[in-house]
């Protein structure tokens, strides 16, 4: 609808925040996904009246009817970003633009309804402004923004819902993986697939990471951090992690991912990946990548590295896959050298200490 664009946002402060000695005793060690800020963004959507109510209020339960069609249906989408407090002490968020047309490509898939470009983007700044003492300290720390969609509509019948609840919650958090992990041992699912062609694979829905949720618990049976999923079709092509999109670096220096073919998430952090390699030199092609040529690549030594990247992890380098087949390590088992060098570059920017070529960086305040 064309008055959602211009979609005024109420602001309802927390009448009792955390205070402010005990919110610095909690950002001292804030973990990842475990703490969260004091307010939220809250914005509905009905059928024919389209995107109204916007608030930013006091972050609280949602109450909830037990036939709310999403409990049933798992019509649900979100996203994953981050706000970051740059060197200069400015704060700033990472493409955020691209976090919404993500937004939007994932209702389409969901037959949801699609929130307005400026007004996802109005939603996340205001929480961080109101939100913006809620910054860790901690190096690497940052404010993790979780935009998400439902249906809310009280009904028992299989159609698209009529009603829907957008929010956004914030939490600070520190490093994704444990600390020392200076690379991950990931576990090749020979049972399980994550999504199929015509699927959900290219839409950031939970029902995507509930299917994936028991082959990461049998990753962690067999001491692995993670677990990557290969193609439902022929159970030979390596597709993704369960949350992180996969390189792989040739002994020629090319770079080899993946394709975007509907089964697999189009990375905010995956495009920017292979935007900074170009700028270095390195060719970076699309192509299939079988688990054998991956296991034979990595013993001959003509595969010298292998790194997942996603928001929350930003870049993190694979040193061992293991399966029922047995195991077999990459490179010296550690970080190589140019999963480091962009990892670096990636960080600098997002943290205003390298020059921001491309807009990539949006200063908020």
């Amino acid at each position: 609808m064309a008055h959602d664009d211009s979609l005024e946002i109420l602001v309802e402060r927390n009448e009792a925040p955390v205070s402010d000695a005990d919110r610095a005793k909690l950002l001292e060690n804030p973990g990842f996904g475990n703490l969260f800020t004091d307010h939220m963004a809250v914005i509905r959507y009905t059928e024919g009246q389209g995107w109204h109510d916007a608030k930013i209020t006091a972050r609280a339960p949602i109450p909830m009817d037990p036939a709310s069609s999403v409990l049933h249906y798992a019509q649900e989408i979100f996203e994953g970003m981050k706000a970051y407090r740059l060197a200069d002490g400015t704060t700033a968020l990472f493409r955020p633009e691209q976090n919404a047309r993500r937004f939007q490509s994932s209702a389409q898939r969901m037959a949801m309804p699609e929130l307005p470009e400026s007004v996802f983007l109005k939603s996340v700044e205001a929480l961080v402004d109101i939100d913006r003492d809620w910054f860790p300290s901690t190096e690497g720390g940052s404010l993790y923004l979780r935009p998400f969609m439902f249906a809310s509509e009280v009904f028992l019948g299989v159609r698209p819902a009529k009603e829907y609840l957008y929010m956004v919650i914030a939490s600070p958090v520190g490093a994704y993986f444990k600390a020392g992990a200076s690379a991950i041992t990931i576990w090749v699912s020979k049972d399980y697939t994550r999504a199929a062609p015509g699927g959900t694979g290219a839409a950031k829905c939970g029902g995507n990471y509930a299917a994936s949720l028991v082959a990461q618990a049998e990753a962690i049976g067999q001491n692995c951090d993670q677990v990557v999923f290969l193609d439902a079709a022929e159970q030979r092509w390596v597709e993704e992690l369960g949350g992180m999109n996969l390189f792989f670096v040739m002994d020629d220096g090319r770079l080899v991912t993946p394709p975007l073919t509907g089964t697999i998430l189009p990375g905010i952090t995956r495009e920017s990946i292979m935007t900074l390699a170009r700028e270095e030199g390195l060719s970076v092609s699309e192509e299939l990548y079988s688990i054998d040529q991956w296991r034979t690549d990595a013993a001959s030594g003509k595969l010298r590295e292998t790194f997942a990247c996603g928001t929350a992890a930003v870049v993190t380098a694979v040193g061992t896959v293991r399966s029922e087949d047995g195991e077999f390590t990459i490179g010296s088992g550690g970080p190589g050298q140019l999963t480091e060098k962009l990892r670096m570059r990636l960080v600098d920017i997002q943290r205003g200490l390298a020059e921001d070529k491309h807009g990539w960086v949006k200063r908020l305040f």
